[in-house]
């Protein structure tokens, strides 16, 4: 959507907007900071409306001593919001699109995605400047598969823990010397205001970022309100056009494969003029085994640029890949 579409959008859009909005969010620093952010760009659109925020505490952010893929998976972070807006206590709910599941529940749709922060991962650690300067045997903590596939496979020396909780409390772990690196999402770091915590960025040729990673994404629940406000409209002039696709390409590749925390997938697009290039990989959580693909075209077809990578890595037995993480998973499982 243009800059000039969304104003129009908005101006017929403030003619019938509600006396109040509730956004609900989880309650960590990053959450209620992307919801304030949302809570702002509402209420320059339309000031006559009162924006506030309903924080919650969701499964997600209760277990922090398993691993998401042992648990649940993402949707643990917004099942309660979801319930929150289907109950009528919310209208809408703000989330990292990293953390939204590919298919959502019945009646539900993402309504915006705002542009894209830094889409990359960040190395950070009190007394090493990159990965390749820590030492054999060094602890890296980390709560994404993909990411302790992706270290594994370049520096098979290094001792990979799960690092769980919200963006302080895995700082004050590192802090407090229980990893000598952690690897997180440089967005969140930004966003927070922390950029001095990063050490070095992890480029995507290194460091292949999550489908989603980096965006935010505002849910709805789909059906008419007995008011006939009409949402999606409302939000519309939230909506970046360019990041919106970038990610409908990324959400396909997992979508295909069934992407969720419980597998080492990545998939990521950037969009040069009218054209997208994505690039994918799928791999076993110790980076021995690996699917990697890359295709570009018109990013006016981001869903086919999607299932057209997918099928390259089909081709180089991705499946194959994936059935060996899930077993894995259920044997750690059995052990536990």
């Amino acid at each position: 959507m243009t800059v000039k579409e969304s104003v129009l959008k908005a101006t017929e859009s403030a003619q019938q907007a509600p006396a109040k909005l509730i956004i609900a969010s989880r309650e960590s620093r990053l959450a209620m900071w992307q919801a304030q952010h949302v809570r702002a760009r509402l209420a320059a659109l339309y000031p006559s409306c009162s924006v506030e925020i309903l924080g919650m505490t969701t499964r997600g952010d209760q277990i922090l001593d398993r691993t998401l893929s042992k648990v649940g998976g993402k949707g643990l972070f917004v099942k309660e919001l979801e319930v929150a807006m289907a109950e009528g206590r919310a209208d809408l709910a703000v989330h990292s699109l990293k953390d939204v599941p590919m298919e959502l529940p019945e009646g539900f749709e993402l309504a915006a995605v705002l542009e894209r922060e830094d889409p990359r991962d960040a190395f950070v650690s009190n007394d090493y400047a990159s990965l390749a300067e820590l030492p054999a045997g060094a602890v890296v903590g980390t709560s994404s598969l993909r990411r302790q596939s992706l270290i594994a496979a370049r520096f098979p020396q290094l001792v990979i823990k799960p690092l769980r909780g919200n963006l302080d409390t895995r700082l004050g772990k590192l802090d407090r010397g229980e990893y000598a690196a952690i690897i997180l999402a440089a967005a969140g770091l930004k966003r927070l205001g922390l950029p001095q915590r990063i050490r070095a960025v992890l480029e995507p040729e290194e460091s292949l970022p999550a489908a989603g990673q980096g965006a935010m994404a505002i849910e709805i629940v789909r059906s008419a309100r007995s008011d006939g406000l009409d949402l999606r409209a409302l939000l519309a002039p939230l909506n970046h056009d360019a990041t919106a696709r970038a990610v409908a390409a990324e959400r396909k590749v997992s979508k295909v494969f069934g992407g969720s925390c419980q597998i080492p997938l990545a998939a990521f697009a950037t969009v040069e003029g009218s054209t997208m290039r994505l690039r994918a990989m799928v791999a076993t959580p110790d980076g021995q085994r690996t699917a990697k693909a890359e295709v570009a075209g018109s990013w006016e077809h981001p869903e086919f640029l999607g299932e057209q990578v997918s099928i390259l890595l089909a081709d180089q037995d991705a499946h194959g890949i994936l059935e060996a993480c899930k077993q894995e998973a259920a044997e750690t499982s059995q052990d536990a």
